[in-house]
């Protein structure tokens, strides 16, 4: 869906979310996003459950769930969601922010791809993370069992079947096996 007049991030915020829709927004332009089935469903948990439990023991910051809002450009906004993130301890600000979404990119960004997601739009979404500031962008794909790992300034690394993921360089010591995201 297009718009023909730029939609700002508290407009954002005031839409209804009836009827299955949600959205993102980019450069002020509203993106539908479709719910996702039941296999997107059970990896976004699975990969949230384990991020989450390891940030938790280790005191490390905050893993978001799907549909978090991450505010990363104004004027014209950009508010993007993805389906798991976390924030390290270090860029929590001291009082809450105040804004209904998370002001920046937070510093892990996981995107687990939809049959319905095209590559170009996928593109866009890693390039506008690392652009906003994020350190590492997982993008888990349930058909290849694989996760590609982007990082600012490098080249994408693959991970598959019988290899491990790792949180380097935002969360040192995190590693669990690719196949365990699948199961």
């Amino acid at each position: 869906m297009s718009t023909t007049s730029l939609v700002t991030a508290a407009e954002l915020l005031d839409l209804p979310t009836g009827m299955g829709k949600r959205y993102e927004l980019v450069r002020g332009e509203l993106r539908v996003m479709s719910p996702s089935g039941w296999r997107h469903g059970k990896i976004v948990g699975v990969v949230h459950t384990t991020l989450g439990t390891f940030v938790r023991d280790h005191d490390l910051g905050i893993v978001f769930g799907a549909e978090t809002g991450f505010r990363l450009a104004s004027n014209p906004d950009t508010v993007r969601a993805p389906d798991v993130s976390f924030v390290s301890k270090q860029n929590i600000p001291q009082e809450e922010p105040q804004e209904a979404f998370w002001p920046g990119a937070p510093d892990l960004a996981v995107e687990v791809l939809s049959p319905s997601d095209r590559t170009g739009e996928v593109d866009e979404k890693i390039e506008a993370w690392l652009t906003a500031g994020c350190a590492v962008v997982w993008v888990v794909d349930p058909k290849l069992r694989t996760v590609a790992i982007y990082r600012p300034d490098q080249n994408a690394e693959v991970r598959s079947a019988g290899q491990a993921l790792t949180g380097e360089p935002i969360l040192p010591d995190f590693s669990c096996a690719v196949d365990e995201l699948f199961k």
